[in-house]
């Protein structure tokens, strides 16, 4: 665990700064595909009842559910390999997650987990979620190794590079960004976020699975985009302590240069974006 009485920054992938990538780092595109499985027998894998707590009216997994998920396996890999004692100290910086097929309650997922590419200081984790009654979720996470005692990015441990690299061939990861739109000014539909006791974490700051809880508030607004298989990106740019007043801002678009509806949300604390969303379909 990191100390709580730290604050953890986010400013390992020095290419970018803020909202918008920096000179010469172009970004993702957003349909960019994710990386295929890894090789048979590759991956840590793990398996439960999908949770009531975690569902919607309707029975769908909520992507607060799914961020949950992603977490859990996290920890289990960590404290089922020598990575606990390695290299203990990670943060999220971005995750995807496709909804292929839409998980529904009840059911029991199986979730396979595995380095999809890395570098020296972080890694893309992959992790595959299927449903026994056919449900698919696709999801990636830039995650960064973080030293216990100054809270900064450090280098991943030579055990820690040989265990990630089992499953990949990509060596050379750099962070490029999926969400690069300035956040837009003040207006009538900026929403307060209240951040609770209990969305404050063990490094002080508000978990990120908790940031899935309003994206799911303003989803309930439109739900044409869960309709069909859809996207959802965000990026953590800056971490919200515990007392701060967020405020989030949303754009919606009913179709873009594509035709495809889109939902992109900014949250803000005092002039400074900390988080970044995107939701849209997938492309056909």
């Amino acid at each position: 665990m990191l100390d709580p009485t730290r604050r953890v920054v986010y400013q390992a992938p020095h290419e970018v700064r803020g909202t918008t990538c920096s000179e010469g780092v172009a970004p993702v595109s957003f349909d960019q595909p994710l990386a295929p499985l890894p090789p048979e027998g590759m991956g840590f894998a793990a398996a439960w009842p999908v949770r009531v707590g975690d569902v919607d009216p309707y029975d769908r997994l909520r992507f607060d559910g799914v961020a949950r998920y992603l977490q859990d396996i996290a920890w289990e890999e960590l404290h089922r390999t020598f990575l606990a004692r390695t290299d203990p100290n990670w943060i999220v910086r971005r995750t995807v997650i496709d909804v292929v097929r839409p998980i529904l309650w009840p059911d029991e997922v199986h979730l396979l987990r595995w380095c999809s590419s890395m570098s020296t200081r972080w890694s893309n984790m992959r992790v595959r979620i299927t449903s026994d009654k056919g449900g698919l979720i696709e999801t990636e996470g830039f995650w960064i190794n973080i030293n216990g005692s100054t809270n900064m990015p450090t280098r991943i441990s030579d055990e820690g590079l040989a265990y990630l690299a089992r499953s990949t061939e990509e060596t050379r990861l750099r962070w490029r960004p999926y969400l690069t739109d300035a956040t837009p000014p003040e207006s009538d539909t900026d929403l307060p976020f209240p951040v609770r006791a209990t969305d404050i974490d063990q490094y002080n700051h508000v978990n990120n699975a908790c940031y899935w809880q309003a994206v799911e508030q303003f989803l309930v607004e439109y739900p044409k985009l869960l309709a069909a298989p859809h996207r959802a990106v965000i990026e953590y740019i800056a971490p919200v302590w515990a007392r701060q007043h967020v405020t989030v801002r949303s754009r919606y678009e009913p179709g873009d240069v594509t035709g495809r509806p889109m939902l992109r949300l900014w949250f803000v604390v005092g002039d400074i974006t900390t988080t970044v969303v995107r939701v849209m379909p997938l492309p056909n």
